[in-house]
């Protein structure tokens, strides 16, 4: 029928994706390395969602998921506070190494 209703779905069409263990004890062990940590969800289209992670010691890092709602039940099942948007407060205390300012300086310098 044109409007839909021959179809049927089944309950894993309709189940919203799991997050997997490995993506929560990956930010379980990043938290438990840095004395805890705090998330912030990026939409990275096709790919997916963006958690980018950040330590109470400054060190940050990222991991990916599947989608926003699988980001944000793989930070609540690890016990990571997710935040909103990126505030200044959680922006100055993040800690680039100096690897990374030594790889952005080559990036800028290369253009």
């Amino acid at each position: 029928m044109a409007d839909g209703s021959d179809t049927t779905l089944t309950a894993e069409q309709t189940a919203p994706e799991q997050a997997p263990n490995g993506l929560v004890s990956g930010i379980k062990s990043f938290a438990a390395g840095h004395g805890g940590a705090k998330a912030v969800i990026e939409y990275v289209g096709k790919r997916g969602a963006r958690i980018v992670l950040v330590g109470e010691d400054g060190a940050w890092a990222d991991q990916f998921a599947a989608g926003t709602d699988v980001a944000r039940q793989a930070c609540a099942k690890a016990g990571v506070a997710v935040e909103n948007a990126w505030e200044r407060e959680l922006m100055d205390q993040m800690r680039p190494s100096n690897d990374l300012w030594r790889s952005m300086a080559r990036r800028t310098m290369a253009r």
